[in-house]
């Protein structure tokens, strides 16, 4: 009889039956199933009138009795007596996956115990893309590949913000003309029957500036007035601001230039006649530019 046993258990196992009739010299057992890094016990029964005893993976001896030729610190003794001969392997690999054999030798005639073991692997994600760069209008392929046994099944999805439009159910996820609203975080799915693994890739997407319209304002003299300017752009925009064809500097003629991310700030701390006109706001960035005009009109009681 073979036993299977899992990490943090006992000496006690999964039985296995045999194949075989119970009375022919040379038994195959059922395959046994483990997973990588669990703890296997292999057991077989000894009986009257055994003279020589041994477990062997292979070719190789691990056990001859009680004396161990295997160089293996995972492999070691657990009982050997007239019921039982019981080995066990900790931290099982796949390097482990094979037949073993339990060989006794009695009195009369040897007899052979053997059982294959097959061992899963959870996925693990080895090779993915990394996180992408891209101008809009790109195409993009995204790569995940993956180990396991059995081997696991591989997906994608765009993950923040939420398209379910935007899957794959294989390793490469191809993005045609590549725009703005599909920029985010992708997720890579690796699965088998064990277990699951995910990694995501950021892909940032770069356009030039829109800038949206500008809204003109009434400050009346004397009073504080506020120009504002809103552009969405990747990366973002800087912003210039002008006056008819003359570009304005933060503090000239008491005017505040204040910058935000997304926003710019033209600040007139005591509006004059000679204030009002017409005003130029210029995003820009390494793809393109915007403006929009604001005119600063007088406001009378």
């Amino acid at each position: 009889m073979v036993f299977l046993g899992m990490k943090d258990r006992k000496a006690a196992g999964l039985p296995v039956r045999s194949q075989g009739e119970s009375q022919s010299d040379n038994k195959q057992m059922d395959n046994i199933t483990i997973r990588q890094g669990e703890t296997l016990f292999l057991s077989c029964s000894q009986g009257d009138f055994v003279t020589h005893t041994a477990w062997l993976n292979r070719s190789s001896i691990l056990y001859a009795g009680e004396d161990k030729w295997s160089v293996d610190p995972r492999v070691s003794l657990v009982t050997l007596n007239q019921d039982e001969f019981t080995i066990k392997i900790e931290d099982v690999d796949l390097t482990d996956e094979g037949q073993y054999i339990c060989a006794v030798q009695t009195s009369s005639r040897p007899r052979t115990t053997s059982v294959h073991i097959i061992v899963q692997v959870p996925p693990k994600i080895v090779n993915l893309s990394k996180d992408l760069v891209v101008n809009e209008g790109s195409n993009v392929t995204l790569m995940c590949l993956a180990n396991g046994k059995p081997e696991p099944a591989i997906g994608w999805r765009m993950l923040s913000p939420s398209d379910d439009s935007l899957s794959s159910d294989s390793e490469v996820l191809e993005i045609p003309f590549i725009s703005r609203y599909r920029a985010g975080v992708y997720e890579c799915t690796a699965s088998n029957d064990i277990a699951v693994d995910t990694q995501t890739v950021e892909l940032t997407v770069n356009y030039p500036p829109s800038v949206s319209d500008g809204r003109d304002v009434g400050v009346t003299l004397g009073q504080r007035g506020v120009l504002q300017c809103e552009a969405d752009a990747v990366p973002e925009a800087d912003f210039e601001w002008y006056r008819d064809d003359r570009r304005i500097f933060n503090g000239f003629d008491g005017i505040e230039i204040e910058d935000a991310g997304a926003f710019s700030k033209l600040t007139f701390f005591n509006v004059s006649e000679a204030d009002y006109g017409n005003y130029t706001c210029v995003a820009m960035n390494k793809l393109g530019s915007a403006n929009t005009s604001i005119i600063l009109y007088g406001k009378f009681h």
